[in-house]
């Protein structure tokens, strides 16, 4: 039997093609002038595309142009930075229409957005410093809920997802497998803003647990339970971001019971927990019923190659690293964690989940 890292993703991401209405795809060149504006762009002038030209005044890593009043940003369409002064061609589905929201995820985290262009009667789309200003007091959140990798080629591009939580000002804790070999880490804080992580992230191999510097990113830290000791039967909540692009992207709470005090093998790292946990749920909070971190989502069992070994389907069988040990590793790495003591009267899982949505990160990896 093994564990298997929650990140990984999902066959059934492959038979969810984007929607055709939904986003550009392409590098195309600008598009023709004339469409009367709402139409539906003919045939040449989606060929033709249009053009984003970057002058904000830094190099931009990430690109999204979606159809007018969608909620998500959907993936980036970048291959590579595009530098200041630089321009990048799109060609839209033809029956995505002329309206697009476009934006500029630059190098310091920030973001230049653009709303409602009618790129049938524009061939050129400018974002420039007025364009980061406006990005910053935006009415509707911008949260990037990039597609599993398999479901939208980008070329040289792969990315991952999970999660990660608030521990300490510009402070995230998350597994060690969610940001490994990562080029790129991109933090989304409850705001629905997007901020770069600095690395090197400091790291612990044997409980998978990594620790990122997120500059600019604020907000009230989850405490760890301090006392009593966990028992066998209590109540838990795991947090988090389980198959983004699959499902919507907002949080998803699970709850469940603490099953076992070790983890596979006797692991004594780890606890054994009901709560279904699913990829992309790696990193996040796992929380007694007093909103106290007592653990951090790591994995769960790989049923398949149980059944092949046993002949039975193990049945939510899922790990999280202990509480304490990675208290023990946030002091190692110079974080002091909240601390407090689990012996008032149990909360809802509702209140729970307000808790930790507020300290909770979207987490992407672009390697």
């Amino acid at each position: 039997m093994r564990a298997i890292p929650l990140v990984s993703a999902l066959a059934l991401a492959l038979l969810l093609p984007p929607s055709p209405a939904a986003r550009a795809q392409g590098t195309a060149e600008g598009a023709a002038p004339g469409a009367a504006p709402g139409a539906p762009p003919t045939a040449a002038q989606a060929e033709e595309g249009f053009r984003v030209v970057n002058r904000t005044g830094q190099e931009a890593r990430t690109l999204n142009a979606v159809r007018a009043g969608r909620q998500d940003w959907a993936g980036n369409l970048l291959p590579r930075p595009l530098a200041d002064g630089a321009a990048y061609r799109l060609r839209p589905n033809a029956q995505a229409g002329c309206r697009f929201d476009i934006r500029l995820v630059l190098a310091d985290g920030r973001e230049a957005v653009a709303r409602n262009q009618e790129i049938c009667a524009q061939r050129e789309i400018t974002l420039d410093a007025s364009a980061v200003a406006a990005a910053g007091s935006a009415a509707r959140p911008s949260p990037e809920t990039p597609t599993p990798p398999q479901a939208i080629p980008r070329p040289g591009v792969r990315a991952a997802t999970g999660t990660g939580f608030l521990v300490a000002g510009e402070r995230v804790l998350t597994n060690r497998h969610v940001v490994d070999g990562c080029n790129r880490v991109l933090v989304r804080g409850p705001d629905g803003r997007n901020h770069a992580a600095v690395p090197p992230a400091r790291t612990d191999a044997n409980l998978d647990l990594a620790l990122l510097a997120v500059p600019g990113l604020t907000g009230p830290v989850l405490s760890f339970r301090q006392d009593p000791p966990l028992r066998r039967g209590e109540g838990v909540v795991a947090f988090g971001y389980p198959l983004s692009g699959l499902l919507s992207s907002d949080a998803k709470l699970t709850r469940g019971e603490i099953n076992g005090l070790a983890g596979l093998r006797d692991n004594g790292d780890q606890i054994q927990i009901s709560a279904p946990v699913q990829p992309g749920n790696s990193g996040g909070p796992l929380l007694d019923m007093q909103g106290n971190v007592v653990g951090v989502v790591v994995s769960k069992l790989n049923a398949q190659a149980v059944a092949g070994r046993t002949g039975d389907i193990a049945q939510n069988i899922n790990f999280a690293v202990r509480g304490e040990r990675a208290a023990a590793f946030l002091r190692a790495a110079g974080v002091t964690p909240a601390a407090a003591r689990s012996n008032g009267t149990d909360r809802s899982a509702a209140d729970v989940g307000e808790i930790a949505e507020r300290s909770t990160m979207f987490i992407r990896c672009e390697r």
